[in-house]
């Protein structure tokens, strides 16, 4: 055990299904690595299919009564797990930085947001009415609103507790039960789930956790012909092929896909509030954060000032071990992630000018690490340019004018979020309508509302979820049409 071990760690973790903890059906484990170290410190179950059959049945068994309860109840419970997720508050973040290599300031915020994400969806379902259309005296219609089934829910790696709570909360309070299947690469903090649940007193096979590989136990959810409902955040080669996959039983999708967001700053910003919003929002998080700006756009009478002191805070940024407080980025979550980050930068050293970082820090020979990275004076068809990185790398190039900086921002196929900087207001919202994005900031990092829409457009997503859309999103709407009065059909065939 290394000084940054964290206390309690499981030596096995293990599905959890109808309620009990439960080994995979035929035996099967797969390590789990400490990314720092990249030295296996757990064993996780190895999902089937046969042990997503057995979760999907103790979720369908427990759909009904769930389902029955009233929303008031059902926000009752809710609460609870945001009270128990909040007593676990620093074994969370410990568990979650030693895990995915998340600086440990950093992962301290994630319990506090995962149970806002309860407390919200509690307030929500309590709130939510249905609809009602009167047609003069003579009919009317109301809407009725009933939870789809048995959702399949599937999260990605980074932050993973908090995304899995953007996923289980509005899930559970439309009336959901589920079966969510963690990130093979970051299990650990999704171990807690099954003592929250208890503890709040979620009924048994209500929440069902399988573990395993996403080629094995994803697709067995996917495939799942009672699970009408897949919920997705990850890549977006990933998610093609969930949805050739949900094709053959019409399952209901929606997906976070990646990003390769824009930030277009142009020469009248604020200088210092954009650079601030570029460095946190592109390196926090190790830069594993699909809204990451990743493509700086620069005026150009701008251009010049800016990426140099653009370069100057990359260098001055703190790499160094998850568990220390002074750590800004720590390190990339896992050795097959890393590589593949590191083979981006080898591509951008062919394609642009590299003026900070790029390499692995002298005072960390071993884990996953990488010194901040700014790329310079980058072409629009540069692999760095167009492709996700999912690492503290950024691309910097310089646009002339409204329209250039538009069609720059336009340019790849992605379309999930953009930053605009500007004091001329009128021009912000001009870009901000014409930027092809599901979200935009103006003048603001990434700061989100839990009652807007969340998604991206182009190859960043199907659908939205946040806020009402994802009630929405996990239930089924129904219009029952009553008449009032006497009902005057047409009387074909009535004539003699």
């Amino acid at each position: 055990m290394t000084p940054h071990t964290p206390e309690g760690l499981p030596s096995v973790i293990r599905h959890w299904i109808g309620g009990e903890p439960a080994d995979a059906a035929d035996g099967r484990t797969f390590p789990v690595t400490d990314p720092a170290t990249n030295t296996p410190y757990a064993r996780a179950a190895r999902g089937s299919a046969a042990d997503v059959d057995r979760a999907v049945t103790a979720a369908r068994a427990a759909a009904a009564p769930w389902a029955q309860l009233s929303q008031r109840a059902r926000a009752h419970v809710l609460h609870r797990v945001a009270d128990a997720v909040e007593s676990r508050h620093d074994r969370l973040a410990r568990f979650e930085s030693y895990d995915s290599g998340l600086p440990i300031t950093q992962a301290r915020g994630q319990a506090k947001r995962a149970a806002e994400n309860f407390r919200y969806f509690a307030d929500v379902i309590v709130a939510l009415g249905e609809e009602a259309f009167r047609q003069g005296g003579d009919q009317i219609s109301y809407v009725v609103r009933t939870p789809v089934g048995v959702a399949g829910l599937i999260t990605p790696w980074n932050t993973p507790f908090m995304l899995e709570s953007w996923k289980l909360a509005p899930a559970l309070a439309a009336g959901c039960t589920l079966v969510l299947k963690p990130a093979e690469w970051t299990p650990l903090s999704a171990s807690l789930w099954p003592e929250i649940f208890a503890e709040a007193g979620v009924p048994d096979g209500v929440v069902n956790l399988v573990h395993g590989i996403g080629d094995e136990a994803g697709q067995a959810l996917v495939d799942h012909p009672d699970v009408p409902l897949i919920s997705f955040t990850g890549s977006t080669a990933t998610g093609r092929h969930i949805l050739r996959s949900s094709a053959e039983h019409l399952k209901t999708v929606s997906m976070e896909l990646g990003g390769k967001s824009p930030v277009v700053v142009f020469a009248d910003a604020d200088v210092e509030a954009a650079i601030d919003s570029v460095v946190f929002g592109v390196f926090s998080l190790n830069g594993e954060r699909c809204t990451a700006g990743s493509r700086v756009l620069v005026e150009r009478p701008l251009y010049e000032e800016f990426t140099r002191r653009l370069a100057e805070r990359a260098g001055r940024v703190v790499v160094g071990p998850p568990s220390d407080p002074a750590t800004e980025v720590g390190a990339l979550v896992h050795t097959e992630h890393y590589a593949r980050v590191l083979g981006h930068v080898a591509a951008g050293r062919q394609e642009a000018r590299l003026v900070a970082g790029g390499t692995r820090p002298a005072h960390l020979p071993e884990g996953n690490y990488l010194r901040p990275t700014v790329f310079a004076d980058v072409p629009r068809d540069a692999h760095i340019f167009q492709e996700e990185i999912f690492g503290p790398v950024v691309a910097v190039a310089p646009f002339d004018d409204e329209t250039d900086a538009v069609d720059l921002a336009n340019a790849t196929r992605y379309g999930l979020a953009a930053y605009i900087w500007t004091r001329d207001l009128q021009r912000g919202h001009r870009i901000a309508h014409a930027v092809e994005s599901g979200m935009v900031w103006l003048n603001s990092h990434n700061v989100r509302d839990l009652r807007t829409p969340f998604g991206g457009v182009k190859a960043s997503g199907i659908g939205r979820e946040g806020g009402a859309h994802s009630i929405d999103f996990y239930t089924e709407s129904k219009i029952v049409h009553v008449a009032l009065g006497a009902v005057h059909t047409p009387r074909f065939g009535a004539a003699s």
